[in-house]
């Protein structure tokens, strides 16, 4: 193999790829530049779209061996908005002129469908925005800095319709059929916020989030729901409406804070789902029994027992913390004996999966956004629009999880096999 002397060009000139001629003289003109490219690219990419689609259907000939599909000029110019602000394409318009009409075909391009007006990124983009404390009104100024200028077709009473859009599309998501569906794993959490404090009523209601894992190890958002201070009436709920709709399933372990009233609602609803408790919560709550000189310390020995390799290791880890602190901190040595059984549960299933069972940190990333918006506006907004901005924020959120580590074990969980310290017991498999 020939070895890339110094003088060779690896990569080519990028801004030969889009006609740069000249240096950058600002940043607006960097922008164009960035739009124009953006343009280029997607123009390219439709007429590639195009041709193969005319590849495809030229054997559709007539007598004189003359094709039915064929390309016939262009449709007018059609404006979207993408992260790179708005741009212009042109799509070339395809005839079919088979002689039988139900025989016909329609070009339709899998890179911008017919009604797309915005990219997803700009979609993704409205809830954020609204969730960091920017109100309706200033969604266009917002925009303008964000994308520039150009920007025309978000306005106020646009952002006003996609919340509405939003709206509807949460609250079919929430009657969803659940038919034939398997999560392994739930993580689970009430988060506090005062995002739609529409009357006094509200100043107890938080919002109720399931993740679930699936056979193939991915993840999906599953519940996110109003409830009363994460109380087990409330999430009886949310059980009882996820069985209604088909869920029959129960997972085999259940990942979340002890001081939720969800483990009381789970017992009832899914008694054979096992209980794991976060680790990121029990750490903090045990810390906040000792003083703060200790704290660094008592945090290296909390960690030890986590992430000890075997169950024996971390009850031994468990045990010379509670003969550490027990004297002169009992409240901090009880906190961690109380939940010993769920806190070392995640211990009987596969190791690969330890580093996604210890905590609810699909969670606490996932909704860390809907933290912050209640810090900077001190609560506001009604229930069923902030309702929506959770849902997408969220959704937006779920295209970027990963799929679980060692997801091929999950075959072995869904049996029912048996695992002891993280490893799968042979003679019962």
């Amino acid at each position: 193999m020939n070895k890339i002397t110094s003088k060779q060009s690896v990569n080519p000139d990028p801004s030969a790829t889009i006609g740069f001629q000249q240096p950058f003289q600002d940043a607006s003109e960097l922008d164009a530049y960035v739009r124009q490219a953006a343009r280029t690219m997607i123009q390219q990419a439709i007429d590639l779209e195009v041709q193969q689609f005319l590849d495809a259907h030229a054997d559709r000939v007539d007598n004189q061996g003359r094709r039915y599909v064929i390309r016939n000029g262009h449709l007018p110019e059609r404006h979207f908005l993408i992260a790179a602000g708005p741009i212009e394409i042109r799509q070339p318009r395809v005839r079919d002129k088979s002689p039988n009409k139900e025989d016909r075909v329609v070009f339709t391009p899998q890179l911008l469908p017919r009604y797309l007006r915005r990219s997803k990124a700009v979609d993704d983009l409205v809830p954020w925005m609204y969730l960091k404390g920017i109100s309706t009104s200033d969604f266009p100024t917002t925009l303008q800095s964000i994308l520039g200028e150009s920007v025309k077709n978000l306005s106020a009473n646009t952002i006003v319709r996609l919340k509405e859009k939003w709206a509807a599309e949460y609250e079919a998501w929430n009657k969803r059929d659940l038919v034939g569906k398997n999560y392994v794993y739930f993580w689970v959490d009430g988060i506090h916020v005062n995002v739609w404090l529409e009357d006094e009523a509200d100043r107890h209601q938080c919002i109720l989030v399931i993740i679930g894992a699936t056979a193939d190890g991915r993840k999906e958002l599953v519940a996110v729901a109003d409830g009363y201070r994460e109380s087990e009436a409330s999430w009886t709920a949310i059980l009882q409406d996820l069985k209604r709709r088909g869920l029959t399933m129960d997972p085999k372990l259940a990942v979340g804070d002890g001081a939720l009233g969800f483990w009381a609602a789970l017992r009832k609803m899914m008694p054979t789902t096992k209980e794991q408790r976060c680790w990121f919560h029990k750490t903090a709550n045990v810390l906040n029994c000792l003083p703060k000189s200790l704290k660094e310390k008592a945090k290296q020995e909390v960690h030890e027992v986590w992430m000890s390799p075997t169950k024996a290791k971390a009850e031994k880890a468990m045990t010379y913390f509670q003969e550490t602190y027990g004297a002169k901190y009992p409240k901090a040595v009880e906190c961690l004996r109380k939940d010993r059984d769920e806190l070392l549960a995640f211990y009987d299933f596969p190791a690969e999966h330890w580093v996604h069972l210890r905590t609810g940190n699909p969670i606490e990333s996932s909704f860390a956004t809907i933290r912050l918006r209640h810090r900077k506006t001190k609560g506001s907004g009604p229930r069923r629009t902030s309702f929506a901005m959770m849902f997408k924020l969220a959704e937006s959120a779920s295209r970027k999880w990963k799929r679980l580590k060692g997801y091929e074990k999950l075959e072995f969980v869904v049996k029912g096999d048996i695992f002891k310290d993280g490893e799968l017991q042979q003679d019962a498999a």
